[in-house]
């Protein structure tokens, strides 16, 4: 069950475990100000109340080998629930695809996936054209990436942060 509000101690966690998920639980209470037990627990209630998802490590996409990301914009012969959720699962199951985000407007579909190089992006690209009730695909190469940043902006009232060195 989701909590209904977060206070400014919760945002501030939050907000530190999105910037470091490796933050050991005394650093953060410190940084949120309160001690390391009921840290933890404002950590646990965050997780069970489904604010925090999971964790991860944010890997060097290249340096594992995959040369190339591109985004592929696909548009499907009908928006028929069953097709939608259908194609889903489909490309759910390819572990190239990295992000499946189902569009409004001219497309039904922003895929973003990696390859190990063009030969791999056109093999992905053909077996997208060929997937089930798939009508259009529309792929753009990424040259370079200025931003990627997980997660979504969290407002912490500035007087609850703690200053640089503190």
């Amino acid at each position: 069950m989701r909590r209904e509000k977060l206070d400014s101690i919760d945002l501030r966690i939050l907000n530190d475990l999105q910037s470091d998920g490796r933050i050991t639980n005394v650093e953060l209470a410190r940084r949120a100000g309160i001690s390391a037990p009921p840290c933890l627990r404002r950590v646990r209630a965050l997780e069970e109340s489904g604010y925090i998802k999971g964790y991860h490590a944010d890997l060097d996409v290249e340096a594992l080998g995959f040369e190339v990301q591109f985004f592929a914009l696909v548009g499907l012969n009908s928006q028929n629930e069953a097709v939608l959720t259908d194609f889903e699962k489909h490309v759910g199951a390819w572990p190239e695809v990295r992000s499946c985000s189902m569009l409004r407007g001219p497309h039904d579909f922003l895929l973003k996936l990696v390859a190990r190089g063009t030969p791999h992006e056109n093999q992905l690209t053909q077996r997208l054209t060929g997937a089930p009730h798939v009508a259009t695909v529309q792929t753009l190469q990424v040259i370079r990436t200025a931003v990627d940043r997980p997660g979504v902006p969290i407002e912490v009232e500035p007087s609850r942060l703690p200053v640089a060195g503190d």
